[in-house]
């Protein structure tokens, strides 16, 4: 069974660790088929289970810091998380947002790169990196889903860079939108809505905006029939195409 740690609320990496999820749990976890975990067999996924901390983290609690050893591998199970890192002028700069399914952990340093915080109340299954690497080493099947996670976080990464490129904000935005519209279909959303966990000034900071240009845009989209705003954290999409020639028309 994976550990189980007393605690108390984190405000830094250390954090509450509740009972221990069991085996049976973990092969019907609501987003094993996007983890890496998907890599294993059910015998397999024991020896993952005997490692494996299952980790409360709450709204606002910080699970690394940057700068910190990079002791732990995580996959988010529920919540979201932000990678936030501060600039040398005091800029706050968000790299990204972990959700459900995102495995935090590929990196080849051995240190934090970003503070990792909780933007919702979240939970995390937490695995010690040299315990990690053993069991990479024991199934190169899992390995090679590491190595195809890579791959698409560095495809993420020069998508956001070119969006980042872009100079109509709404350009951004609408990418922005989609891709987690697309995250949301892959874990079996069904609908045109989507859920933003991230509040108007983690938007603002990851896409390179102030936070009234943000709500500006989302603004504009509106008008423009292209979204629907039924509440402050969800967006509805009701122009799809019209949402997708907006965020490629600058690609042409």
């Amino acid at each position: 069974m994976p550990r189980s740690e007393p605690g108390s609320t984190p405000s830094s990496a250390t954090a509450p660790v509740s009972a221990g999820i069991g085996t049976r749990e973990c092969l019907h976890c609501t987003v094993r088929h996007l983890a890496v975990c998907s890599a294993l067999s059910c015998d397999e996924v024991q020896a993952l289970e005997q490692i494996t901390t299952s980790l409360p983290v709450p709204m606002g609690a910080t699970l690394a810091r940057t700068g910190e050893p990079r002791t732990h591998v995580f996959t988010v199970t529920e919540g979201a998380l932000r990678l936030v890192r501060t600039l040398a002028d005091g800029r706050r700069q968000v790299n990204g947002f972990v959700l459900p399914g995102d495995y935090v952990g590929l990196s080849g340093s051995d240190q934090h790169r970003y503070d990792i915080e909780a933007i919702a109340e979240s939970r995390v299954c937490r695995v010690p990196a040299v315990q990690m690497r053993d069991l990479r080493q024991r199934y190169p099947h899992l390995e090679r889903k590491l190595l195809q996670r890579a791959c698409q976080e560095l495809d993420a990464a020069h998508d956001n860079a070119l969006a980042l490129a872009r100079l109509q904000p709404p350009e951004r935005l609408a990418d922005f939108l989609l891709r987690l519209a697309a995250r949301e279909a892959l874990q079996g959303q069904v609908g045109n809505r989507v859920a933003l966990p991230m509040g108007r000034g983690d938007i603002a900071d990851h896409l390179g905006l102030t936070m009234e240009t943000v709500s500006r845009t989302f603004t504009k989209l509106r008008q423009q029939g292209l979204i629907a705003l039924p509440h402050l954290n969800v967006v509805e999409i009701l122009d799809f195409a019209g949402l997708q020639k907006l965020a490629n028309d600058d690609l042409r």
